[in-house]
């Protein structure tokens, strides 16, 4: 990239615009035992938390149930957001409809007809992190304990 690092207020609006804009991600988990998995993933952002649906007996499913935790990536090697959250499962009926018809406009994926074991996970930003080159690691956290820094 150029121009020299971003300020924090600019990595912010570029993680929201990100959020915002972008249909995939990569979402990090690990089992009980600790053994990592890692799964591209389409996804919704509502301002507030990151909406992901797989089936509850897939590897990531079960991982994010067991653990409540997980590392959600976008962008590119040279332009990352990171995103540690806390994990909320939910049915299917759980979510009004017009969220459910918001996730599958958004990403051309309606779980809500893909069989009875997907399952809707919430995840609450706890962390982020952005950055795209060196310079850029100093101040790269924008949220800490879910509170934005910047």
């Amino acid at each position: 990239m150029s121009g020299g690092p971003r300020t924090g207020a600019e990595r912010r609006r570029d993680t929201e615009h990100r959020l915002d804009h972008d249909v995939d991600l990569w979402v990090g988990s690990a089992s009980a035992d600790g053994a990592p998995y890692l799964v591209p993933l389409s996804f919704d952002w509502d301002g507030e938390a990151v909406l992901l649906s797989t089936p509850l007996t897939s590897p990531t499913g079960r991982n994010l149930a067991a653990t409540g935790v997980v590392r959600l990536a976008l962008g590119l090697t040279r332009d990352v957001t990171l995103v540690d959250g806390a994990v909320e499962v939910l049915a299917l009926d759980a979510l009004g409809s017009d969220q459910g018809d918001r996730f599958a406009a958004r990403t051309g994926f309606d779980p809500r007809t893909s069989g009875p074991t997907y399952r809707w996970f919430r995840v609450r930003p706890r962390r982020i992190q952005a950055w795209r080159e060196v310079d850029e690691l100093a101040g790269r956290e924008l949220m800490r304990d879910g509170r934005w820094l910047v």
